[in-house]
């Protein structure tokens, strides 16, 4: 039996993103890969900057070390911003969306308190394709502890 290759990709500003991401692409003994957007958003400003750029639908420099054409499924993920796609997740699915249309994908993302879902659209729409999944992990998720199972829950709709 073919084991199905799978990368989680991700970017994630502060952190709590790359720890779902982590904990899925251990659940699934999945690769991992980081999205770094070169453009400095660290601090009060660069937050401020950060959702004037998603909300604009700006693409950014980026870097990453996995390619997904070796993959066959590519799990997406990355925080909301203004109700949007982060300006790094949007350059990603951009600069592979060719490869990605031919692949089985998957999303997740995190967020304050809403937007996941028009996110989620948006990269239907750069993708021209429904995602195989999506999970959401809200602050209340983090604050109560409860993502664990709706990680649980995702990862088992993908195996």
């Amino acid at each position: 039996m073919i084991k199905m290759r799978i990368l989680v990709v991700y970017y994630s500003r502060t952190g709590l993103t790359k720890k779902i991401a982590t904990q899925i692409s251990t659940l699934l003994k999945a690769d991992i890969d980081e999205i770094v957007d070169k453009k400095d958003r660290s601090g009060p400003l660069g937050y401020m900057v950060a959702g004037k750029d998603a909300m604009k639908g700006f693409l950014t420099q980026i870097s990453y070390g996995k390619d997904s054409k070796d993959y066959d499924m590519i799990i997406i993920g990355g925080p909301v911003w203004a109700w949007t796609v982060t300006p790094a997740v949007r350059t990603y699915l951009d600069k592979n969306a060719d490869v990605l249309r031919i692949k089985k994908v998957a999303f997740f993302a995190t967020q304050g308190s809403s937007g996941a879902e028009k996110k989620f659209e948006e990269m239907e729409q750069i993708l021209r394709m429904k995602p195989l999944s999506t999970l959401i992990i809200n602050g209340k998720d983090f604050r109560e502890h409860s993502f664990e199972f709706k990680i649980d829950k995702f990862v088992s709709v993908l195996k």
